[in-house]
């Protein structure tokens, strides 16, 4: 009985506290991850999917030392670098946080009009709506209004599920290909693989889920079940990732399809290969994960630039009481739809550009990240063990390695 209740009251306190860690885990599948993964699955079939094993570790690690620093603290990750080493520093990474991330506004606008121009509707139409929609979720709404509709959003990434299933994979040969490393010494390969691998843990990430955790009220107490919320974020992303990889390599790999432009390109190949149900529900897992990340990626840069320079952040604040939070989060759904709509916008060139400035960003926010929670005058008890603290320094080692490979491919 005793091990009932105590497994009782872990559940009860999951369901408390779940929504930052889910949330930030699962936007990770926006529209450029989606392509990622469409993209891998169409050029190297079942191959790559091993590289969700180490993924899944990767997002755990990084994700579960975030959260761990908002609840202990109770102060969001910019907060703490300001303090702990200087504004200048964090002025300069709060600037390049705000430039990567209106790249990435734009590549999830841009996502948010490929995938609804597959059932017709322009561009000049879906854009502009959906940019006043993300706006007035935030301006209007509370952090609870707020946190619900994105659990919803969560629940539409089923979506994939259902479109891998449709395709009828090999699914002996993908459960094979988790556990079978496989390398292969071309660029092409290589290349695919650090986009995977590498692209899985963005510097905004860190910043909005630690935001979160503490406007969410997540304490000391709670965190048993924020550590717990945030590994079932981690496996329902990977999750979503391998239906997607599923997907693209059961029919765009198998029919020769090998390039593709972007997730919606995806769907559309994949109509008469799976079905018309198969190749909609791909769309509309894309919309949903750009309207998703559109409205996530403004506010995590907001919180992150408020805290980090000192100006009042939070949506459960009038707009009034946070005039610098709201003004940056409009400015930025203002710029990433407005230059989405017009003509001739490089968005191949803006994509790289954001991943080369998030490459640069995030081995120093991971160093940070290490820097603080191994103090014990911050962390008390609740610092890295050294088993953990390993573990961590092995991830942010790897991350480092693939990031700087990232950038390198990227440029040459």
């Amino acid at each position: 009985m005793r091990f009932l209740r105590r497994w009782k009251f872990r559940i009860l306190i999951f369901f408390a506290v779940i929504g930052p860690g889910f949330i930030t885990a699962n936007v990770d599948n926006d529209a450029g991850g989606i392509y990622t993964y469409s993209l891998a699955g169409a050029r190297y079939g079942y191959s790559l999917l091993w590289t969700l094993i180490p993924i899944t570790i990767v997002l755990a690690v990084v994700q579960e030392m975030s959260a761990r620093l908002g609840a202990v603290t109770g102060k969001g990750l910019a907060d703490l670098i300001r303090e702990e080493f200087g504004f200048r520093i964090t002025f300069l990474m709060m600037v390049a946080l705000t430039l990567a991330n209106l790249a990435n506004v734009m590549g999830e606008f841009a996502g948010v009009a490929s995938s609804l121009q597959i059932f017709g509707i322009s561009k000049y139409l879906s854009v502009p709506a959906v940019a006043v929609f993300v706006w007035l979720l935030v301006v209007r709404g509370t952090y609870k209004t707020v946190e619900k509709v994105f659990l919803v959003a969560c629940s539409f990434y089923v979506c994939y599920i259902f479109s891998g299933i449709m395709a009828r994979p090999d699914w002996l040969v993908a459960a094979e290909s988790m556990f079978r490393p496989g390398l292969r010494l071309e660029s092409g390969h290589l290349t695919m693989l650090v986009g995977v691998m590498g692209a899985t843990v963005a510097p905004w990430m860190q910043f909005y889920l630690q935001s979160a955790i503490v406007e969410k009220g997540v304490e000391r107490r709670h965190y048993a079940g924020s550590k717990l919320e945030v590994l079932v974020g981690c496996i329902a992303s990977t999750l979503v990732a391998f239906f997607i990889v599923v997907a693209c390599a059961a029919t765009l790999y198998l029919n020769g399809r090998r390039d593709i432009a972007d997730g919606a390109d995806a769907a559309l190949a994949l109509r008469p290969l799976a079905g018309e149900y198969a190749s909609a529900l791909f769309a509309l897992g894309l919309f949903n994960a750009s309207v998703f990340a559109a409205s996530i990626l403004p506010l995590a840069t907001a919180y992150s630039v408020c805290e980090g320079l000192g100006f009042e952040a939070g949506v459960n604040k009038k707009f009034r009481e946070a005039p610098v939070f709201y003004w940056l989060y409009t400015s930025l759904i203002v710029l990433g739809a407005g230059l989405i709509l017009i003509p001739g916008i490089p968005l191949v060139q803006v994509s790289y550009l954001s991943q080369v400035a998030n490459g640069f960003l995030l081995p120093f926010v991971l160093i940070f990240m290490l820097l603080l929670i191994n103090r014990a005058d911050l962390m008390g008890e609740y610092t890295n063990s050294w088993g953990y603290n390993l573990v961590a320094r092995a991830t942010v080692a790897a991350l480092v390695l693939l990031t700087l490979a990232l950038v390198g491919l990227s440029l040459f």
